[in-house]
């Protein structure tokens, strides 16, 4: 792709800003997420708007951490839209990526047809039922059915996360940290670059345990090829929120009472 910054120079006085963005990205966004999702199943069990303040949170971060990754990029001269994926697609996506992206759009399918079933919820439910090792024994697909909407309430704020999502992680995560390690890195080639942000957004979904680092991290890797196959955001943004969204398609019934740890 073209258009990302060439070298750490290209930020100016960004620089030290853009950095420390982009190391928080990697670095403090997973422990962050494991301890307000630690927090927030503890919550589960005795506030029945645990799910809605925890929306609410993710609202704030996302948001909060999209506009400071903006205004560090309006601070750096000579870096233009172009460069963070800010425009329409310049070009089809190759066919590698395309097969990986419908590939993507396959395991969505599969994935809403499992939940809506229910057997992923009874499966966790019984997992959950038998006696533990430890105290973070729980399947790691139970601290992503506990985030899932139940109440009208929640799934009305819900979508406002799905989309939230799909436009501020495409943000940090495809446009902003991947022109940063490309301008560290000095002319990375793609394949590269595609593996970083595949690592790097698995590690963001660190609290998942280790099957949902992987997921998300093919999932991270098919984004950023995407977006650096088309030259911007805008396609990734779309599959990103269709993904998030996919979940409202799951009605309350087929999920697991998560805060009882029964079905």
């Amino acid at each position: 792709m073209t258009g990302l910054p060439g070298s750490l120079a290209d930020l100016g006085p960004a620089a030290l800003s853009a950095v420390v963005v982009a190391a928080y990205l990697v670095v403090g966004e997973p422990v962050v997420g494991h301890v307000l999702h630690r927090r927030f199943e503890g919550r589960l069990r005795t506030d029945p708007g645990a799910r809605r303040s925890f929306y609410a949170r993710l609202l704030v971060l996302e948001w909060g951490l999209a506009v400071l990754a903006l205004v560090v990029w309006l601070a750096a001269p000579g870096v233009d839209a172009g460069a963070v994926g800010l425009r329409w697609p310049q070009s089809w996506p190759g066919p590698l990526t395309a097969a990986a992206t419908v590939l993507v759009l396959g395991f969505v399918v599969l994935s809403t047809r499992a939940l809506r079933s229910g057997a992923l919820a009874r499966a966790t439910a019984e997992q959950v039922r038998r006696p533990r090792e430890g105290r973070h024994s729980e399947p790691a697909v139970h601290a992503t059915l506990a985030l899932l909407p139940r109440t009208t309430a929640e799934r009305r704020l819900f979508t406002v996360v799905g989309v939230t999502a799909g436009v501020c992680e495409e943000w940090l995560y495809r446009g902003f940290l991947l022109a940063v390690v490309a301008a560290v890195g000095g002319g990375l080639p793609t394949p590269v670059l595609v593996v970083l942000g595949a690592v790097a957004f698995g590690l963001a979904h660190a609290y998942q345990g280790v099957a949902g680092i992987v997921t998300t991290g093919v999932l991270g890797g098919v984004m950023a090829a995407l977006y650096l196959g088309t030259g911007s955001l805008l396609l990734p943004v779309v599959l990103h929120a269709l993904v998030d969204l996919r979940f409202l398609l799951v009605p309350a019934s087929a999920l697991p009472d998560v805060a009882r740890g029964t079905a």
